[in-house]
C-alpha cells in the first residue's frame, strides 16, 4: 500500500480525508489511532506531532498533517486537472 491515513475514529476532520480519498477512488489503509494525545506516540514518530489526520504517501515521498492541506494535496496529485 503506497498510502496510510493516521486518524481517529469520529473525527470530523479525518473522515473529509476518507471522503475525498474514495473519491479519488484511491487504496489507502487506515491507522486508528489513540483519543489521547499522549498516547499517539506512533502518529509522532510518523510526522512529529500527534495531531490526526496524517497521510503517509509513499509514491511521492509525502508526509503531511492538517485536513486541508491534505486535501489540497489529493486534489493536486490524483485529481481531474493532475492529468
Amino acid at each position: 500500500m503506497t498510502r496510510t491515513l493516521y486518524r481517529l475514529e469520529g473525527c470530523p476532520y479525518c473522515e473529509r480525508i476518507v471522503d475525498r480519498l474514495q473519491e479519488l477512488d484511491l487504496e489507502y489503509h487506515s491507522i486508528w489511532t489513540e483519543a489521547m494525545h499522549s498516547r499517539r506516540n506512533r502518529v509522532k514518530e510518523v510526522s512529529g506531532q500527534r495531531q490526526v489526520p496524517v497521510l503517509v504517501d509513499d509514491e511521492y515521498g509525502v508526509t503531511m498533517a492538517e485536513s486541508a492541506r491534505i486535501l489540497e494535496y489529493l486534489d493536486a496529485s490524483y485529481g481531474d486537472s493532475s492529468s
